[in-house]
């Protein structure tokens, strides 16, 4: 064997250093050119020998490659070709071992020109399908593809358990200009562990988590895992079917918010999985009769006590409950018993984790630099650089993929005004103003809007669901308009007034009726969610239950009134588990929940039975949800009567039809005789009755219905005498005129 031509030292150095960035212009196979032949290096640090096999006879025959450095690199020829082709390295270790396998370095990048352009675009809706890591076939040789963004770095290895967690075995090549690496392993299966070893700007070698991890280890270990998310066979084909055609506006919406890790418990220690929590959680809430689930973030998570908001895992769901087809199997049987997914997004900021995404390459690259743009001072974590193509496209294919490989049918976005605004919960001097001059974050503002667009046009009935707590404008309105794109706000001033109202003592509610009210005037403004969330249940603030004043009957009679009141309240519903029956005890992520309480006395059980009632009429009842943010939705009866602390409304659908009229005394006094005005004439049914025994309450109310009577009242053209029970609310329909009965 003679050698065709020498590396120079500057490459075989840098072979050995393990610091190329273009390791397969040196290894694999290569064209001698005019010469007869091809050449074939290897490294393979610690191999004693290393030979040539052709796959297919006749192609060549086997040979040796010579050690052309004690560090590992090893060279041949063969002069009976001058074509390459295809072949496998047999390698000899020190203790007699042989392995067996196609040379990494013969195949052709997994990454084509044109996703590296969209991209760099910020464009390429898709990139989960090309960067991370995924199980493919090349040249009929199984194995994975490994690819990430790292452009500062320099030098990326893929390291796992299928290579010894050696950085020399699989040196990843640089691919031009994008600043993305990549290799294809053969033989790497789903399973294997992996890590990127990255030397990075500094010369430091650190080991990073993958980015596009589809899985991974649980905490407190960290390597990704090699997972194949498209295998899952789903059965859910009717229900997206359906949810493409569904205008989530005009539709039925209240929704469970869930934590999966403490809804309930198998013990003290153990959560259930994914797999068997959809079981007990789809009776659940088909029995009290929610429309939607929503999961605080399952995104990977090291840290527990988040709660899921500091995401180390973007692209999978947790594995504290399973594998990502455990949660396919979940989101699957959900939407067979007809319940909507929503799940928690969380764009706004990430972990400072040295494993994770901080400091990736040794630059801050998905961060930005100044802490004055890139650091959440609140929460410890860093803030992502909106304004950098490859980040939105990390962050804007993200929420994609929640919906492509996980079905899920809403993205609540956390934090958003955050992202809106340079200087959140920021002092002087420690934000930097936009190019204008403001404190608005331009470019987290074109994301979001480009963000909902994206959704919106490639998963029709898919809804955005904003957490946004300032008075910026058009959150809910699409960017066409200079919105910025959601389907719903999260109606945090609804939220704070109506529990600023609640947890006074009747005696001095009529001095506060406007905290009930005023949500009206701005209610056009925005597509509104009332939430009543996990955020109201933690750090000191009780239960929603704890801070209803009065002994127990009065508690439970105003949690009964609260809960009623966000029912019949225009716009959609969210309540956080536990508010159901009246938890008493503050979350803790920890535990379960409270449910022996539902065998304590009749206020938790008849709580839990107010709820179910209250879907029940909700979903029966168009006018509750079908003009929920129309004009012609919604009107007052009469809210001035602060004196007695009594409000009345009524709720419409669309074309004006099937009023129903609620009643709300928010007292703790039995009134009879309570004249209220009524749109319509005929007969009006008691649909629900807070204050009625099966809720434990008092039993008072209009037990038979009333009649309509020709007396206008409020600016009604009929009224009629109401018994209003003691802290109680009344819904009312109607069914027929009394000469039509």
């Amino acid at each position: 064997m003679l050698r065709p031509m020498i590396l120079s030292e500057s490459e075989l150095g840098a072979l050995v250093e393990v610091r190329h960035a273009s390791p397969h212009d040196l290894l694999g196979m290569h064209p001698l050119g005019d010469r007869a032949g091809v050449v074939v290096r290897a490294f393979a640090p610690g191999a004693e020998r290393v030979s040539v096999v052709p796959v297919h006879a006749g192609a060549a025959r086997p040979f040796d490659l010579e050690r052309l450095h004690e560090g590992g690199v090893f060279e041949g020829v063969s002069k009976t070709t001058r074509d390459v082709f295809a072949y496998d390295l047999v390698i000899t270790w020190p203790d007699g071992h042989k392995s067996r396998s196609r040379d990494a370095y013969s195949f052709l990048p997994s990454v084509g020109e044109i996703d590296l352009f969209l991209f760099g675009q910020g464009r390429e809706q898709r990139i989960y399908e090309k960067l991370g890591a995924h199980l493919r076939t090349f040249d009929g040789v199984p194995g994975a593809s490994f690819a990430v963004w790292a452009p500062n770095a320099q030098r990326v290895s893929v390291v796992g358990d299928f290579n010894h967690w050696d950085g020399r075995r699989h040196l990843m090549r640089r691919l031009g200009a994008s600043g993305v690496w990549e290799i294809f392993v053969p033989g790497v299966g789903e399973g294997a562990l992996y890590k990127y070893e990255v030397r990075d700007a500094s010369g430091r070698i650190v080991l990073k988590t993958d980015p596009y991890g589809f899985f991974f280890e649980p905490a407190p270990k960290n390597a990704s895992i090699v997972w194949d998310t498209r295998k899952h066979s789903w059965s859910d084909g009717d229900w997206l079917a359906r949810r493409a055609g569904l205008n989530a506006l005009n539709s039925p919406m209240s929704v469970y918010e869930v934590h999966l890790g403490s809804w309930r418990k198998k013990s003290v220690a153990q959560s259930f999985s994914y797999r068997e929590l959809a079981g007990p959680l789809i009776d659940y809430v088909r029995r009290v009769g929610f429309t939607h689930v929503e999961f605080l973030p399952v995104s990977e998570h090291a840290f527990y006590p988040s709660w899921g908001y500091q995401v180390t895992g973007f692209y999978s769901p947790t594995c504290r409950y399973g594998t990502p087809d455990d949660f396919q199997h979940l989101v699957n049987a959900l939407h067979e018993a007809g319940i909507g997914v929503i799940v928690d997004w969380v764009p706004a900021h990430f972990p400072r984790d040295d494993w994770a995404l901080a400091r990736f390459d040794g630059t801050s690259l998905y961060e930005h630099e100044d802490p004055r743009r890139g650091a959440h001072m609140d929460w410890g974590t860093l803030i992502f650089n909106y304004g950098r193509h490859e980040v939105r496209n990390f962050l804007g294919a993200n929420a994609l993929f929640w919906c492509d490989r996980y079905h899920v049918d809403g993205l609540r976005v956390d934090a958003v005004a955050s992202m809106l605004y340079l200087d959140y919960s920021k002092k002087e001097g420690e934000w930097l103003p936009n190019e204008h001059g403001g404190k608005e974050n331009l470019e987290a503002i074109s994301f979001l809007r480009e963000f909902n667009h994206d959704v919106h046009t490639s998963f029709p009935g898919v809804v955005t669901i904003a957490e946004e707590s300032t008075a910026w404008g058009m959150v809910s309105r699409p960017p066409y308009v200079g919105g910025l794109g959601f389907s719903l706000k999260w109606n945090m001033g609804w939220m704070h007034d109506t529990l600023g109202y609640f947890k006074r003592d009747p005696v001095h509610r009529q001095y506060h009726q406007n905290e009930l009210t005023f949500a009206m005037l701005y209610h056009a403004q925005e597509n509104f969610l009332l939430p009543l969330s996990h955020d109201e249940v933690v750090h000191g603030k009780g239960t929603l239950a704890g801070r209803m004043p009065g002994d127990d009957w009065q508690r439970f009679a105003n949690l009964r009134c609260l809960l009623a009141y966000q029912w019949v309240f225009p716009g959609k519903k969210l309540l956080f588990m536990g508010g159901e029956f009246g938890q008493t005890r503050e979350w803790n992520h920890n535990s379960e929940l409270d449910w022996w309480l539902l065998n304590e006395g009749p206020y938790h059980a008849g709580t839990l039975r107010l709820v179910t009632d209250l879907n029940v009429v909700y979903r029966a009842q168009a006018a509750l949800w079908e003009a929920d943010y129309s004009a012609f939705g919604f009107r007052w009866i009469d809210c001035t009567d602060r004196a007695q602390s009594v409000l009345s409304f009524a709720r419409f659908r669309q074309n004006g039809s099937d009023p129903v009229v609620v009643i709300l005394n928010l007292t703790p006094v039995l009134r009879t005789g309570y004249r209220v005005g009524l749109p319509e004439g005929g007969h009006w049914s008691e649909l629900l009755n807070t204050d009625a025994a099966t809720y434990g309450g008092s039993n008072q109310g209009n037990l038979g219905g009333l009649d309509a009577e020709a007396l206008p009242w409020h600016d009604q053209p009929y009224s009629a005498p109401f018994t209003l029970p003691p802290l109680s609310v009344l819904i009312f329909g109607r069914t027929s005129p009394p000469s039509d009965r």
